[in-house]
């Protein structure tokens, strides 16, 4: 798994793919992907596209680890 180019959360861009939302997490893409299909995961669907906003997404982090993400 290639290293995330990204040192703090408030680097993330506004929206994340599934390409960031994989290498923020240390998962593969497909994992991702799987992720971004589930009941209740933050995503946004843009035409094909499927994007998470920064917020909902640390927001979502939060509640998985029952604390503050900062």
């Amino acid at each position: 798994m290639k290293r995330s180019e990204f040192k703090s959360y408030d680097e993330l861009p506004l929206f994340l793919n599934a390409k960031i939302v994989a290498q923020v997490l240390g998962i593969s893409a497909a994992g991702a992907y799987e992720l971004l299909h589930q009941e209740g995961f933050p995503v946004i669907k843009i035409g094909s596209r499927l994007v998470v906003p920064k917020e909902k997404f640390l927001s979502w982090v939060e509640s998985q680890i029952g604390g503050v993400v900062r």
